[in-house]
């Protein structure tokens, strides 16, 4: 501060003592109802903040800014503090406004605005200042990682106020991470740990640390990392033709993934290595057949390699005789269609669509013989079932009757059961007298 700022901040702070001093013996009144009206401001670190002050009655009294230090930074219109990033915007007898620009941490606090009347009426303005969480770094990432390896990422950001929001995305999708704040000074430290146990699939997946704070309202801050994963090979035979054939074309593809890549393959065929032989030919990873026969029968193998692991795949080729078709005829074909002949159909596989979608309802088949056979056993059956019936009916005729007792036999005449008997012993004299005979 050089002599000349000095001496007016002595003035002005001399004025407002006085002032105070004034007001204490009720010897100055200001209007009733003026009052100083303020506003809290939130600014981003580095960027700027306009503190305004305004009056709605005012009878020229004059209005300051004092900084949370209580050190005056404008009375009115004039500087009263030597700082080349406080500028005045606007001075009258009912506003005050000053900007401070590159605004720091160390410049948050409570802004006081004085209106000199008597007694002297102040209002407070709260600057809030952000501090900018920087970009995000990752740590732990292993290049290459092996398949089956445990890391940890760690994802942290420093100079944060309040403290920031560190998310992480596998891909674009948001996968959950452990966080951690520590408070450095008025500003945060953000640290956010994601445990992999990583696989194939995680090769070339890209994690990406991402900062949400209400300081990067533009965009967010991120970090992204791809991840590279080696691992073994895998093979896979793929063939050209479901049933191969004499004379035809196949084509073997040894499929392999792996990281590092396993190249070149080997192919064998039962355990001996193949080389180019005219028809069969060896191209990297294809094997080409270019006319199928008989000696082409066998085991053949595919492995492949990398320093991690070897992995193999076998194909069993088997060449089945070449399809013959019979010559075409040269006998014209006949007007009317001819009925094919019952006995050649006799024998025919039922599943046959040919045999079966020509055959002659007329015909006797299969199915007329067995509707025969079926139909004699029933007729048997009905008529051993009729003469059980007659004879058992001649039976139950033959044996109809009434039948006695001997009591019953001889209580028709005796006057006790005694006599009953008696009489009844001697009636088996007479019994063949009695027979009744059915013809």
């Amino acid at each position: 501060m050089n002599l000349n700022s000095h001496a007016i901040f002595t003035l002005y702070t001399v004025y407002g003592i006085l002032l105070k001093v004034m007001a204490s013996k009720g010897k100055v009144r200001g209007i009733s109802g003026q009052h100083p009206l303020v506003q809290n401001v939130t600014v981003t670190e580095g960027g700027t903040a306009n503190m305004t002050c305004r009056v709605e009655y005012n009878d020229n009294t004059s209005l300051q800014w004092s900084n949370p230090a209580q050190q005056t930074l404008f009375f009115g219109d004039k500087k009263a503090l030597r700082d080349n990033r406080i500028e005045l915007i606007r001075a009258s007898w009912s506003e005050l406004t000053i900007s401070i620009h590159d605004v720091t941490l160390a410049d948050e606090g409570m802004y006081t605005c004085s209106l000199f009347t008597m007694p002297v009426k102040t209002a407070k303005a709260y600057l809030t200042v952000l501090g900018v969480p920087e970009k995000p770094e990752i740590e732990g990432l292993m290049k290459p990682a092996l398949e089956g390896d445990h890391i940890t990422l760690t994802c942290m950001t420093h100079g944060s106020k309040p403290a920031a929001d560190l998310r992480w995305f596998r891909n674009e999708k948001e996968v959950k991470g452990a966080k951690e704040v520590n408070a450095s000074g008025k500003t945060f430290t953000v640290r956010s740990s994601l445990q992999l146990r990583v696989d194939r699939r995680d090769d070339g997946v890209a994690y990406t640390c991402r900062v949400d704070h209400e300081a990067l309202s533009q965009a967010p801050q991120q970090t992204t990392e791809v991840l590279e994963v080696h691992y073994a090979p895998r093979v896979t035979i793929v063939h050209s033709l479901a049933v191969p054939q004499e004379g035809q074309y196949l084509k073997l593809d040894c499929v392999s993934q792996g990281n590092p890549s396993p190249d070149p393959v080997m192919w064998t065929k039962d355990g001996v290595e193949l080389s180019d032989l005219g028809r069969v030919i060896v191209e990297g990873r294809e094997l080409t057949f270019t006319s199928l026969n008989k000696t082409d029968n066998g085991t053949y193998r595919c492995e492949a390699s990398n320093h991690l692991g070897t992995s193999s795949a076998e194909y069993v080729l088997y060449v089945y005789d070449e399809p013959t078709t019979p010559p075409p005829s040269t006998t014209p074909p006949p007007l009317h269609p001819i009925p094919p002949d019952s006995t050649a159909l006799v024998g025919a596989h039922a599943s046959d669509p040919t045999v079966t979608g020509n055959r002659d309802p007329n015909a006797v088949g299969h199915h007329g013989t067995d509707h025969a056979l079926i139909g004699g056993v029933v007729a048997v059956v009905v008529f051993v079932t009729l003469c059980l019936i007659i004879v058992l009916g001649r039976y139950l005729a033959r044996h109809k009757g009434t039948y006695l007792t001997n009591e019953a036999k001889g209580a028709d005449d005796a006057p006790d059961a005694d006599t009953a008997i008696i009489n009844a012993e001697g009636n088996h004299a007479h019994a063949e007298e009695k027979k009744e005979y059915f013809i």
